[in-house]
């Protein structure tokens, strides 16, 4: 059932988890801004979440913190969730109606949408994609899991205005059903076993949920896979859309979509069609893992009618995503590099692949969500030095390590502890790399904390800090 504007003014409105990630936030202000009786509540306390609340000053609020009512959600006309909450909450069990900031951007929005998924990469190639629409669209947006709720823009969007939505597993599983979401092109970046604490180790169950970017598509549609990959040969085989690869390598004769060739990439939309070159070889971010994900952004402009020469032109100059192998400091010809967004063990492995022959100090470890760290193991030597953060998943990385008699330090109880030594061990021409490769939760409030404050560390220490 979609959502419309004229319900709001007098609806008796609950926002269930305000977070400090934008998304509670700028549901609690669309919807007071707009008439609406507005409950906030959360598990948190108002010393955790002062930056938001500090963000709705002003609007006529009420706050229910440290605690929930189910008053609340059984008075509520509807109960807007985070996506974090899983929907077999008691208290949701009493709401009439569930909604999420994502949901109801989904029914207003007026133009095109383009949106994005996968286990990693999501929002590299939603910030590369969004960069390519502005040259073109200078009223394009993006959205959704990148810590950008689509409320915050939705009133100022035209008809022609293109939305990029970087949708998590968790977001795209409560859209599940609500007939919302049908992308002009839906891009699913890869597959790796993740959040398996929520899923109950159940691959197939996180899987579903990533397929439903492409339920509601068409041949109209476009549907963009990675090639040679077990999950991306089902997508393009099941989605109702037109199947689109971008690959590592090139595609064979026949297949239509992106690939990689000596460093450069290039597009092929007709079967029959010469090769368009969309992807230089010299770009500002580092990284083959990142390469391949402009590469799929490449794509999908292409796909959406933007002119190959402007697209390489906007990849070439396209600086990377905050959190994700951020260059953001230099000392003494050692360079710092924040990967915090690195929350699996693949994406630790992405990050240790990325300097070749350079001496790398990283920093690794946190809280386990049910992962294994079996991938890393071909590549646990090549690091000169290894420097533990404490948390479950460590004990995991401890265990790997000790089998594979690959040193390490630590673990360590704090991340300055970790990064003094990392700091001041490396060598000129070295590189210190922040890549966790686990989930944040216990040392850092979430990800992005944690990277705040690992380019603190590295600002008061740097000859030369940079920030995205």
């Amino acid at each position: 059932m979609k959502f419309n504007r004229g319900d709001i003014p007098g609806m008796r409105v609950t926002v269930m988890g305000l977070g400090l990630n934008g998304g509670g936030v700028e549901s609690a202000r669309f919807f007071a801004r707009k008439g609406a009786e507005v409950t906030v509540t959360d598990l948190r306390g108002a010393d955790v979440l002062a930056p938001s609340i500090e963000k709705l000053e002003g609007l006529p609020i009420r706050y229910v913190l440290e605690r929930h009512e189910f008053a609340d959600f059984e008075n509520a006309d509807i109960v807007i969730k985070n996506p974090a909450v899983r929907l077999d909450s008691p208290y949701l069990a009493k709401a009439r109606r569930i909604e999420t900031d994502m949901s109801v951007f989904l029914s207003l929005c007026p133009g095109p949408v383009l949106a994005v998924t996968g286990s990693k990469g999501k929002s590299s190639t939603v910030s590369a994609l969004h960069s390519g629409l502005q040259a073109v669209y200078p009223g394009a947006c993006r959205g959704g899991n990148i810590t950008v709720s689509p409320l915050s823009f939705l009133d100022g969007l035209c008809r022609e205005d293109p939305v990029v939505l970087e949708l998590s597993s968790w977001q795209l599983g409560d859209i599940k059903g609500k007939g919302l979401l049908k992308p002009a092109v839906a891009i699913i970046t890869n597959i790796f076993p993740d959040h398996m604490d929520r899923y109950n180790n159940d691959m197939k169950a996180y899987v579903a949920d990533k397929k439903i970017i492409y339920e509601g598509q068409d041949r109209t549609c476009a549907t963009l896979y990675l090639y040679g990959d077990r999950w991306g040969k089902i997508f393009a085989g099941e989605t109702p859309g037109n199947p689109f690869a971008f690959s590592w390598t090139p595609l064979p004769e026949g297949v239509r979509g992106a690939w990689l060739e000596n460093g450069e990439g290039f597009v092929r939309l007709e079967k029959d069609a010469p090769a368009v070159h969309v992807l230089p070889r010299e770009l500002q971010i580092v990284g083959t893992h990142q390469k391949i994900n402009l590469l799929a952004a490449g794509l999908a402009l292409s796909l959406f009618g933007i002119d190959a020469q402007l697209i390489r032109e906007r990849l070439a100059c396209f600086p990377g995503v905050e959190h994700r192998l951020e260059l953001c400091g230099e000392k003494n010809g050692v360079r710092f590099y924040n990967d915090s967004a690195a929350t699996i063990p693949e994406a630790l492995c992405a990050a240790v692949r990325s300097f070749p022959g350079m001496p790398l100090s990283l920093i690794a470890g946190g809280t386990d969500k049910n992962l294994h760290f079996g991938v890393f193991a071909e590549l646990a030597g090549i690091p000169k030095n290894i420097y533990l953060l404490e948390g479950t998943a460590t004990l995991k990385l401890q265990g790997l390590l000790d089998s594979l008699n690959v040193p390490y330090k630590g673990p360590y109880s704090s991340l300055e502890q970790a990064f003094a030594g990392a700091s001041g061990e490396a060598e000129s021409g070295g590189v210190v790399v922040f890549s966790p490769g686990c989930t944040s939760y216990g040392m850092f409030l979430d990800e992005f904390d944690r990277g705040r404050r690992f380019k603190e560390l590295v600002r008061k220490i740097s000859d030369h800090s940079t920030s995205l």
